[in-house]
């Protein structure tokens, strides 16, 4: 697959409706553990994006010292804009790393990810090894989209793979794959160890504007793709016309809006053996 290149501000240009599952997701990960009393609570963002996700959780641990990390250099620009001392004494910042060979060198009350994990490759093997940098009683959380065979995607990988495209873009979009279906995660989760919660929630984004699904694909789905032409602007052009055709006809605009019905997946999973944690 190709690794896209991200623009922060195409990916904002939808903050409100992309950040409710993290809020949706924070309200079911439980109190930190008290065990690292050595210092505040030690939280990881793995995949923080233009880092306005990750500010939030310093609402929620005002006292914690939070590090959101990411692989992209523009997302991390965009990103420390929010680093700096927390209302309420804790400390943000961020950091270069790559979630497919990320390798914690210290203990984290949390490690959460938000929409981040159906990007890496073989994500499940890694937990192992982040569940081992989490503190007893601490917890491992995260979001991704569930939704590679709504129309949003079945239509960008049948013409990307279509005759005129499949020279250029047959390895573009994500593998089918790349997101297990629930009970594996829980499973996986469970097996390991933690009390494990997860669930599946479909959101009805009503989106405003002019061809608003493919102005949301552009800051996520679509990244590959525009990455893979971005040297050749006629090609791009074509794509995207072909695509936006097919979304109209998908997703209709009404008088209130253009409905996109998008599915994720969430898991919340705390880790055995604390103590003094918080109830």
């Amino acid at each position: 697959m190709t690794t896209p290149t991200w623009d922060p501000a195409q990916y904002l240009r939808h903050a409100d409706h992309r950040a409710r599952p993290f809020t949706d997701l924070l309200a079911r990960v439980p109190d930190l553990p008290t065990v690292l009393s050595a210092g505040p609570p030690r939280i990881a963002d793995l995949g923080c994006g233009p880092g306005n996700v990750t500010a939030v959780l310093a609402d929620r641990w005002p006292t914690a010292h939070i590090t959101g990390y990411d692989n992209s250099a523009p997302m991390l620009e965009q990103a420390a804009r929010h680093a700096g001392p927390t209302a309420g004494g804790g400390h943000l910042d961020f950091a270069h790393a790559d979630a497919t060979a990320w390798a914690p060198s210290e203990t984290y009350d949390l490690i959460v990810s938000n929409a981040a994990l159906h990007w890496v490759e073989g994500h499940l093997d890694a937990f192992p090894a982040w569940l081992d940098a989490v503190a007893p009683g601490g917890t491992f959380a995260f979001q991704v989209p569930n939704n590679l065979d709504a129309p949003l995607h079945t239509l960008m990988r049948d013409l990307a793979g279509g005759a005129r495209w499949n020279s250029r873009l047959v390895e573009v979009p994500r593998r089918e794959d790349s997101v297990h279906p629930p009970l594996v995660y829980l499973d996986r989760l469970a097996r390991l160890g933690c009390e494990t919660d997860v669930w599946e929630t479909t959101y009805l984004h009503v989106l405003q504007g002019e061809d608003p699904v493919l102005d949301w694909a552009k800051g996520t789905g679509l990244r590959p793709v525009l990455t893979a032409l971005a040297d050749d602007s006629e090609a791009r052009d074509a794509f995207l016309t072909e695509y936006r055709d097919l979304l109209r006809a998908v997703y209709p605009t009404e008088a209130y809006g253009t409905v996109l019905p998008f599915q994720r997946l969430f898991a919340v999973a705390r880790k055995g053996g604390g103590r003094g944690a918080g109830k």
